[in-house]
């Protein structure tokens, strides 16, 4: 498993429930203690150079997995989709890079599309609101799958967004770079998210919970916020919603 940053620094919560979807589902779990960053940050600042320097000892570490899994579609995005463009002049990481990206997956793509999960034993006693991350949802195709197992779930009922797939305004460096724009499209959002009803918020990627989440807060709304992994393998108990960013 690929544990992400913001999961291993953020909220280690969802690297221990998609460790307990993956093993439930019938697979061995290795987490290299070695992994780093995939890059993804230094990718889209367009520091090439410290990308690459990143992504060579990821992409060796998890040369002899049959999979890698990730609870983000944004970095497993970038393994699969960018990578290739990262190492397109270097004819030595052609085949590793192919390689990683054609076993590298987003975590309920992985259980849905691979192990062909068709539902959890899990309980919700609520509603949920989800929102499709832009790079899960767009570069992998993630839309039916989490629907899917939270069917499943006992007890929960899903309020659907009126604008599901609209940007949230994170969007990595993006929120950084152009604070204004970032902050009116997560103020729609959470708009959207509050007239929805719902008691919880879920998603698929830690950078999207917590820009939300805390523009959730900022506007006095006490929603719980949660990545669908924790839903999925029944663990809302082992730690509080998300809480976000007290700033911006």
């Amino acid at each position: 498993m690929f544990v992400t940053c913001l999961v291993d620094m953020f909220r280690p919560t969802v690297g221990f429930s998609a460790v307990k979807l993956l093993e439930e589902a019938g697979c061995v779990v290795d987490v290299p203690m070695e992994q780093v960053c995939c890059g993804q940050p230094a990718f889209n600042a367009g520091d090439l150079a410290s990308a690459r320097k990143v992504a060579k000892p990821l992409i060796a570490m998890f040369a002899d997995h049959d999979y890698v899994v990730a609870p983000s579609g944004s970095c497993a995005g970038m393994m699969i989709k960018h990578f290739p463009e990262l190492f397109a002049n270097d004819p030595e990481m052609a085949e590793p890079v192919k390689a990683l990206a054609a076993k590298t997956w987003e975590l309920v793509s992985f259980l849905t599309d691979v192990m062909k999960l068709q539902g959890v034993a899990a309980a919700f006693d609520g509603s949920i609101t989800y929102h499709d991350s832009c790079s899960g949802l767009r570069e992998l195709k993630v839309k039916e799958q989490p629907r899917k197992l939270l069917r499943s779930v006992t007890g929960l009922s899903i309020n659907e967004l009126q604008e599901p797939e609209t940007c949230c305004g994170f969007g990595g460096t993006f929120c950084v770079k152009y604070p204004e724009i970032s902050g009116k499209m997560v103020g729609d959002k959470t708009t959207d998210i509050k007239n929805s009803g719902a008691d919880m918020l879920l998603a698929g990627d830690m950078g999207c919970l917590m820009n939300m989440a805390g523009k959730l807060r900022r506007e006095g709304s006490d929603m719980e916020v949660r990545h669908v992994a924790e839903v999925l393998a029944d663990m809302t108990m082992a730690a509080p919603g998300i809480a976000g960013s007290e700033k911006g």
